[in-house]
């Protein structure tokens, strides 16, 4: 029908609607379109007329997987939807909806984290039936009589399609509820009744304290460690999920990351994320300088920032290993370091058996930078731990189980150490290897530490397993797949259950604070079934799948955890090397069994993992720089997409020693973020504030740094004059990813109090 028919039509038929109000009493539609067409709906206010076929620019149609005004659960499909246009309903959403509150919804404090799920039966959502109901019966809130207003918020907007995505996203978060480990008794809540009141006296890190053992026994089964009271109990303490149950659960995470409708929704759901995010930045960037500013004695440069991802090998950077290799040279030139080819040798003789002198090093001929060469080669990147080309100085000067028993590694990590604590404000987090090649390593390592005193307020240690099963059995040091368990984790088992057993090991257990596994993730990998052979029955060449290594740490890392909690000692958090390279399903393996990982590069591959990891907030130590030396160019890294989408990301250094050129390596790193992805001042601070959340460090220190009310969500948990974080940013993420949860959960989701530990 022409434009100007229609125009002349609606104009005879508004005369005619003037000239009959008792419509507006008897509440009936108008419907004056000329026979022939589909006659559309009108919603009309008190005192105002609409159509909705000539109001184009406010009509909304459905779309799948983008953002939809929250529904009542209570509303009704229209009867006679035959007689209905589905753009004249959702004109009347628009512009007659009663204002949806997502905190309105919230209850209190849950115990399950992060969140649970609430029947519909609640006083708010009463209330807020309550108030849909009087629309639809054409009351407003003040109980006056309105006409038609057609406020069905519920089956018109969200398809079946739809619905079926967010029980899908729901499974997902509540099949990682079900793996994750996660503390009894908050910490806050534990040094709160251990201190009640009194001041903490700082006690010597290596005082050994001899306590009793208990009666526990464990036995290693199927490859997971299995506790029992004692002996002859029979009665598993502390059950953990079997394999087959884990990569069950697995296969069906990935099922649902392939499923077509999921993944757009996932996509859109991000996209409008990122949108809102610079949505934010337009109307409030210049509030939230204004409120920095006003924080005194508090920039970038004084809040603590934490190096959540660093390898102890090569947390130094290249010219500080240069000036100790010299100084030790020069002063050390007779300490007899190493024995090859049948003799013992000098540090003096090694160098002159290289044809080397200390005036010819440079940082050039240590060669333990990487370029180019190392790009996408996890090979190459690895010899360039070895100064100047030479495995036999690496063995030296950063090995602790060579002939001076690391002493040398010592002294350089104490000035590293001793580096972090002028800095007042920088703190890391170390991971020192363990191999599963012998259980001896343990006693080994912990007596390095304990011998040279290895300790620093400004630093915590994590534990990192390479996953080199195929390497060990080519040569001859392990049978099987069980060996390695065997070594990493019975010796942890037994100074649990008996301190005096390893009486070292105890004292340095005190200070780690995670679990890692390492690799190179790129290389090719047999994808695991359901049926997996046992550790036992894994005695071919091939390296174990990632989320085979991953579940067996996981499983047995879950057992030592509940018998250590039990026992009032701290517990050791899964947090593995994750999505830098490799396939998409070690991700989906860290998504269930992790509590926060490194790099998580290739999210940016799966919108259904990605938003998972946003609606989880598990915590990613990206490390931009050394991705650009290995796997992937800097200005392609998706760190500031995922900052922008709300994904819990910090900036961490992994390799000083290959990547950065400064002593200052997270500085560095924040340096060059700064400058390439133009961060503002609030967003380096909140990155910063991310850091200080995902880290080990004990409650005692959170609650210097970020304020005394640390551990509550939003913006009642954030102290700007600690932080240097603005409240409105702090609010917005909160009440985003609110929004978010409440979306997934149909609106029927509440949030505890306090943050995940």
């Amino acid at each position: 029908m022409p434009d100007s028919l229609l125009r002349r039509d609606y104009f005879d038929e508004a005369a005619k609607f003037n000239r009959s109000m008792e419509y507006r009493s008897q509440g009936e539609k108008l419907n004056f379109i000329p026979s022939g067409l589909t006659p559309l709906q009108t919603a009309t206010r008190d005192g105002e007329d609409k159509s909705v076929g000539y109001s184009s620019s406010v009509t909304r149609m459905t779309s799948f997987g983008r953002r939809m005004t929250p529904r009542s659960p209570d509303s009704k499909t229209i009867e006679g939807s035959q007689d209905s246009d589905e753009e004249g309903t959702e004109l009347a959403h628009e512009d007659e909806h009663v204002d949806y509150d997502p905190d309105s919804r919230i209850q209190g404090s849950s115990s399950l984290l992060p969140f649970r799920v609430e029947n519909g039966n609640s006083a708010q959502d009463q209330n807020f039936s309550a108030a849909n109901g009087k629309a639809r019966a054409g009351m407003d809130l003040g109980g006056n009589r309105k006409v038609n207003v057609a406020l069905d918020f519920h089956e018109d907007s969200i398809n079946t399609e739809e619905e079926e995505v967010r029980k899908m996203l729901r499974e997902c978060l509540d099949l990682r509820n079900r793996y994750v480990f996660r503390e009894a008794v908050a910490p806050w809540m534990k040094e709160s009744a251990a201190e009640n009141g009194t001041s903490v006296v700082k006690t010597d890190p290596f005082y050994f304290e001899a306590v009793p053992a208990t009666t526990h026994c464990f036995r290693m089964e199927d490859g997971v460690a299995h506790v029992y009271a004692n002996e002859n109990d029979t009665v598993d303490l502390f059950p953990v999920a079997s394999a087959t149950t884990f990569f069950t659960d697995m296969h069906h995470l990935l099922r649902i990351m392939s499923t077509g409708n999921v993944r757009s929704a996932c996509h859109h759901r991000l996209r409008f994320l990122e949108e809102k995010f610079r949505l934010h930045l337009l109307v409030n960037a210049d509030k939230e300088f204004l409120a920095q500013k006003s924080a005194p004695h508090r920039d970038f440069y004084n809040i603590r920032k934490v190096d959540t991802h660093v390898h102890h090998s090569a947390c130094m950077n290249q010219k500080h290993l240069l000036r100790f290799i010299e100084s030790k040279l020069r002063k050390e030139p007779d300490e007899v370091v190493i024995f090859r080819d049948g003799k013992y040798m000098t540090l003096k003789e090694v160098f002159e058996s290289l044809d080397l002198t200390g005036y010819d090093l440079n940082v050039d001929l240590l060669d333990v930078h990487a370029d180019k060469s190392t790009f996408h080669r996890f090979d190459k990147f690895n010899l360039k731990y070895n100064p100047c080309g030479q495995s036999r100085l690496r063995e030296i000067f950063l090995k602790q189980d060579n002939l001076i028993q690391g002493r040398f590694l010592a002294e350089v990590t104490k000035e590293v150490l001793s580096d972090l604590e002028a800095s007042k404000y920088q703190m890391a987090e170390y991971r020192v290897s363990i191999y599963g090649r012998k259980q001896s390593e343990w006693d080994q390592l912990a007596s390095w530490f304990v011998n040279y005193a290895i300790y620093s307020d400004n630093a915590i240690w994590l534990i990192q397993l390479p996953r080199l099963y195929n390497v060990y059995k080519q040569m001859g040091t392990v049978k099987s797949f069980q060996n390695i368990l065997d070594n990493v984790f019975i010796p942890l088992f037994e100074v649990t259950i008996n301190p005096c057993s390893h009486p070292q090991l105890h004292v340095f257990l005190m200070q780690v604070v995670g679990f890692d596994i390492v690799d190179d993730e790129s290389k090719p990998e047999r994808h695991p079934t359901k049926h997996m052979p046992k550790p036992a029955e894994w005695t071919n060449e091939f390296n174990p799948a990632y989320s085979y290594y991953a579940y067996y740490c996981y499983a047995n890392l879950f057992t030592l955890n509940k018998l250590r909690e039990s026992k009032g000692l701290p517990t050791i958090k899964f947090r593995p090397h994750c999505g830098e390279a490799g396939d998409i399903d070690h991700l989906a393996a860290g998504f269930l069994l992790s509590n926060n990982i490194s790099h998580g590069i290739n999210l940016r591959k799966s919108p259904v993992l990605q938003y998972l990891y946003y609606l989880a907030q598990i915590g990613l130590a990206m490390s931009p720089l050394s991705n650009n030396s290995l796997f992937l160019d800097y200005h392609r890294n998706p760190f500031l997409m995922f900052f922008q989408r709300g994904l819990n990301v910090s900036l961490s250094s992994d390799d000083p020693l290959q990547i950065h050129l400064t002593k200052e390596a997270l500085v560095e790193e924040y340096s060059v973020a700064a400058k390439v992805w133009k961060l503002s001042s609030c967003d380096l601070c909140e990155i910063v504030r991310n850091s200080v959340y995902q880290s080990g460090f004990s409650h005692k220190a959170k609650l210097h740094w970020l304020g005394s009310k640390y551990f509550l969500r939003g913006s009642e948990g954030n102290d700007i004059h600690k932080t240097n974080v603005p409240d409105i940013r702090i609010a917005f993420r909160h009440k985003t990813w609110k929004e978010e949860m409440l979306y997934v959960y149909s609106g029927k989701a509440s949030f505890p109090k306090e943050v995940e530990y």
